[in-house]
């Protein structure tokens, strides 16, 4: 007998019918719903006979963390906003030329080569004509007295006196 070829069970059309039978079956049944909260719809009175009861105002962060947390909220924003500037320049750099660098330099470096030949004009002007010429022997004269001293025998210590 061999197992793997054998037919056990019930044949097809049977076992569709069987399992189209206990879906049916199934389906027929009320679905049962247990509620897992509960609303109280009644309206509370205005006013009863229990005293108002003082609630004092208990903060669960203090006033210092509530302005380091604005304070970081500002920097962040204003960091951010830096950012969006930084890529804007950074995009736009992006996309420079060579021609256009060269043009928007042409300004500048013709003010400042005019600036260099009005520079060279007036430093031209303005050199001296006279020539200080003096006569007479120059002498220089140089003494030089050097006293040394030395003290000690292990941390020596040398001082030297040059007049």
């Amino acid at each position: 007998m061999d197992p793997l070829h054998t037919q056990h069970g019930m044949p097809e059309s049977e076992a569709a019918a069987e399992a189209r039978c206990l879906i049916d079956d199934w389906a027929a049944k009320p679905v049962h719903h247990h509620p897992t909260s509960f609303r109280d719809d009644t309206a509370p009175p205005a006013f009863g006979t229990t005293p108002p009861v003082q609630q004092p105002d208990h903060r669960i962060v203090p006033a210092w963390a509530a302005g380091i947390a604005v304070a970081s909220i500002g920097v962040g924003a204003g960091i951010t906003g830096i950012g969006c500037g930084a890529w804007l320049v950074l995009q736009g750099l992006s996309s420079v030329t060579l021609t256009g660098v060269l043009m928007a330099t042409l300004p500048f470096a013709a003010v400042a080569m005019v600036a260099t030949a009005i520079g060279g004009a007036i430093s031209k002007a303005r050199t001296a004509v006279t020539k200080n010429v003096f006569e007479g022997p120059v002498t220089h004269h140089t003494e030089i007295h050097n006293n040394s001293t030395t003290r000690g025998a292990f941390f020596a210590r040398t001082r030297n006196e040059i007049r």
